[in-house]
């Protein structure tokens, strides 16, 4: 009831204007001890690329880009949260306005453009972090680095937060940065994973600790695609897959406002495509590779779904914007109940 009150509230502003207010209301609750008390913290130990959560519910990138809410978004209840994605260098991201709200399907279309305040920026505000559940950080590329150079922005990213990350994602999987997902292509990915692999190893020696390894891709992939990917991904070793980012495809919103414009399409009419392609990526990896299901939770079942598909873990965003805090208990005990099935 609270949540609805307040997203009423919200949803009477632009979308990207009514992420920064809630971002910030959030950080006042914190101080004030209110989102501890109003959201429960569940518990669902699970086990994952080596690391130990609190639960299988996490928080996807895109809503803390910089890392400036961590503590914040801690109180909501979530097992874990990803930042990012975070780049080398300061960059705006695409003109305004570049987030809409299509209510009705309970979805978003996005082109932010990897909007970030640069790398140096989210060191200084890892090195404050408090909360104490696990914490990925999400790394990408500037949209001025050729894609033949990628692997030089992704691994100056994973050098300055290594120290501070529990697992590192590297998303190639954008829509809206423009030769991004070519990164997933033959062509790229099996250099690009080696490059990141050797960075990540060299890393561990230097720190004494080896951070999981994960790669965001994309809904929007053919089943040939995918086979290639996956046995990249098998030979280089990487530990984890996020299946998926966002889509180009308009299943399921056509002739709703907003709903031709250009970006990536997240929330419930992304489900179908993305749990296709967890189930696929399941199929096509060795099992010692963990998956990460997200794209299109928007209530407890959801999350349920994606772990009888194979994942070990889920995250959302725009579903906690639709239904709230309260997703994460709903998530945790659908899963729950997976489980005992």
């Amino acid at each position: 009831m609270l949540y609805k009150l307040a997203q009423k509230a919200l949803f009477a502003t632009d979308p990207e204007t009514a992420a920064h207010l809630a971002l910030e209301g959030l950080k006042v609750g914190r101080f004030s001890g209110a989102t501890g008390l109003l959201c429960p913290r569940p518990r669902l130990p699970v086990t994952c690329m080596g690391l130990e959560f609190r639960n299988p519910v996490g928080l996807a990138a895109g809503l803390d880009k910089d890392g400036d809410y961590i503590d914040a978004l801690g109180n909501l209840g979530f097992g874990f949260i990803e930042i990012g994605s975070v780049l080398p260098r300061p960059q705006p991201g695409n003109p305004k306005p570049r987030v809409f709200r299509l209510a009705k399907a309970n979805a978003v279309i996005n082109r932010l453009g990897f909007n970030s305040k640069g790398v140096d920026h989210t060191v200084r505000a890892l090195e404050k972090r408090s909360f104490d559940g696990i914490l990925g950080v999400n790394i990408g590329k500037n949209r001025n680095t050729p894609v033949e150079s990628a692997a030089d922005d992704y691994l100056h990213c994973m050098e300055k937060v290594y120290r501070y990350a529990d697992y590192i994602t590297v998303n190639i999987s954008s829509p809206n940065t423009e030769g991004l997902r070519d990164l997933q292509g033959k062509a790229y990915l099996d250099g690009l994973l080696a490059s990141l692999v050797d960075g990540r190893d060299r890393l561990a020696d230097q720190h004494g600790v080896r951070r999981p390894l994960a790669i965001k891709i994309a809904p929007d992939l053919e089943a040939t695609e995918i086979e290639v990917m996956a046995e990249s991904i098998a030979n280089n070793n990487i530990d984890a897959v996020l299946a998926t980012n966002t889509t180009l495809a308009r299943d399921g919103v056509q002739g709703l406002p907003h709903a031709n414009e250009t970006g990536g399409l997240s929330g419930a009419p992304l489900k179908p495509r993305a749990d296709q392609v967890l189930s696929q990526f399941r199929d096509a990896l060795p099992e010692e590779i963990a998956l990460i299901g997200l794209g299109g939770i928007t209530r407890g079942q959801d999350a349920a779904d994606k772990i009888a598909l194979g994942a070990s873990l889920v995250q959302f965003y725009t579903g906690l914007i639709y239904s709230g805090p309260g997703l994460v208990v709903d998530s945790v005990k659908a899963i729950a109940q997976t489980n005992e099935a």
